[in-house]
């Protein structure tokens, strides 16, 4: 399924550009940045008022310091536009171990 999001602003996170333009995707891949009309995809979001970006990546985590469960801290986390994280569990194996690692592992596959 084509989707269009319209009138959106895209933010180029190389030069700091922000340009409004229309972005068309389909099964979550771009096909192109431009002055696309409406009867270019099945479904047209209007994305007026809103930013367009790739997804944040969070370089340095704790998520046992957050006090969230793996699921719950990526819902969060997506949530606000964070997409991947470089997570850090020493404090979880500072106190539980090869087991408190083994349940960050497991509990975040998949996600």
């Amino acid at each position: 399924m084509k989707r269009l999001l319209k009138n959106g602003t895209v933010v180029n996170v190389f030069t700091g550009e922000l340009i409004k333009t229309n972005v068309l995707f389909e099964n979550g891949i771009i096909l192109g940045v431009d002055d696309y009309g409406d009867d270019e995809a099945d479904e047209v979001i209007d994305a007026a008022g809103k930013y367009i970006c790739p997804g944040f990546i969070d370089g340095h985590i704790h998520i046992e310091s957050t006090m969230l469960t793996c699921p719950e801290f990526a819902k969060t986390a997506v949530s606000h536009g964070t997409t991947a994280v470089i997570a850090d569990p020493h404090e979880i194996a500072n106190v539980s171990g090869k087991d408190g690692l083994r349940y960050m592992l497991e509990s975040s596959e998949g996600l």
